[in-house]
């Protein structure tokens, strides 16, 4: 007997303008998940060209890179996730995961506790991208979020300056942070964001590995997680009482993991990112020339900060970056504020622009075909 899927009943409903009651919506979920429940796996990559490399370069000492899940299903195209700082790319897309498997396998690149390379990183993705087209004939997309996202910017902007271009399939990226200056304005003595606050004590070396610096900043990702939270009334019709234990939970166990070397290198990987301003050329744009959707929350403040160059240059000019591309401003004007990243506690908000996204790549995959 075919597993059930009430992912496509409730994507037409958004497509005619006639989204469910959020308790219909809660239940159609849950029940999903009792006859298809989450079974991520680690993927064994095929092709190690570039990771090899790396590794080459990295004169013995072990580089730290994603430990990547994957939920296998059949379907044309592939996600591959990429999260922010914190959580983890499951629980980052926990209630997107059944939609997004609709369309075909579901990678999560869950970031190391110990350690960071963004190059090995990087590697990884040069890697899969390349399994993809020559096993599959399937570029994948990205859904890269926060710190994730501007990792992707990265990726894109190196292989650029490289002479070589990226395959994939599309690329949506939710609330870009991609340079230190997002969330600390130069000349700021004090950081106006949350996350600012966070992360300022490990640009300067000599604290970074201090262990009360630690414990503040998990402190703060935890206020940051409770405070989107704290909407009980709404959460009811998103999660259960138990998904809700059960991924802040998981979000706090991923927080509790992360040692202070693993933030700091963290923290360094995003100084070391260049903002999407700062290589405004024509030598190196087009970053893609893939359908690209960039989605940015109606009040970013905790995290992004109010002059933060990437989202000007993203806002502003998306289309010298990404020429196939659409950015809009997500809001939710039946409760709480969006907030940045908020793909958990507004999910419904995201939702519909995500899946048009997706109807237009397989539109444009089928008429390629064609």
């Amino acid at each position: 007997m075919p597993a059930l899927s009430f992912a496509p009943a409730l994507s037409l409903l958004f497509a005619l303008g006639r989204v469910p009651a959020r308790p219909l919506r809660t239940w159609w979920r849950t029940t999903e998940h009792r006859f298809r429940p989450p079974t991520a796996t680690p993927h064994v990559p095929r092709v190690r060209t570039a990771q090899d490399a790396v590794r080459a370069r990295s004169a013995g000492i072990p580089p730290h890179g994603a430990n990547i899940l994957v939920e296998r299903r059949r379907g044309p195209m592939p996600t591959l996730v990429l999260g922010g700082f914190v959580p983890d790319g499951a629980e980052q897309v926990y209630l997107l995961r059944g939609f997004l498997l609709k369309h075909g396998s579901l990678y999560y690149f869950n970031y190391p506790t110990d350690g960071f390379s963004a190059d090995f990183v990087f590697a990884q993705l040069d890697d899969l991208v390349s399994e993809f087209t020559q096993e599959h004939g399937q570029p994948p997309t990205l859904l890269a979020v926060s710190f994730g996202a501007g990792l992707v910017l990265e990726w894109l902007k190196q292989a650029r300056r490289a002479g070589r271009t990226r395959a994939i399939r599309g690329l949506v990226l939710v609330s870009p942070v991609a340079c230190v200056e997002d969330m600390l304005a130069p000349g700021d003595g004090k950081p106006t964001t949350l996350l600012g606050r966070a992360l300022k004590p490990y640009l300067t070396e000599d604290h970074a590995l201090e262990p009360a610096v630690m414990e503040k900043s998990r402190a703060l990702f935890t206020r940051m997680f409770e405070s989107g939270a704290q909407n009980k009334e709404a959460l009811r019709g998103l999660l259960t009482r138990q998904e809700l234990h059960q991924i802040r939970d998981a979000v706090i166990a991923t927080l509790q993991s992360v040692t202070p070397r693993g933030a700091f290198e963290r923290v360094q990987a995003l100084r070391r990112m260049e903002s999407p301003s700062g290589y405004f050329s024509q030598t190196l744009l087009p970053l893609s020339e893939a359908p690209t959707l960039i989605l940015y929350a109606e009040k970013e403040g905790a995290v992004l900060a109010d002059h933060a160059p990437s989202r000007f240059a993203l806002q502003s000019a998306h289309r010298a970056y990404f020429p196939n591309s659409w950015c809009k401003t997500i809001t939710n004007s039946r409760g709480s504020p969006v907030q940045h990243a908020s793909l958990l506690f507004h999910c419904f908000n995201f939702l519909p622009p995500i899946s048009a996204f997706y109807r237009r790549l397989k539109k444009r995959n089928a008429l390629k075909a064609a």
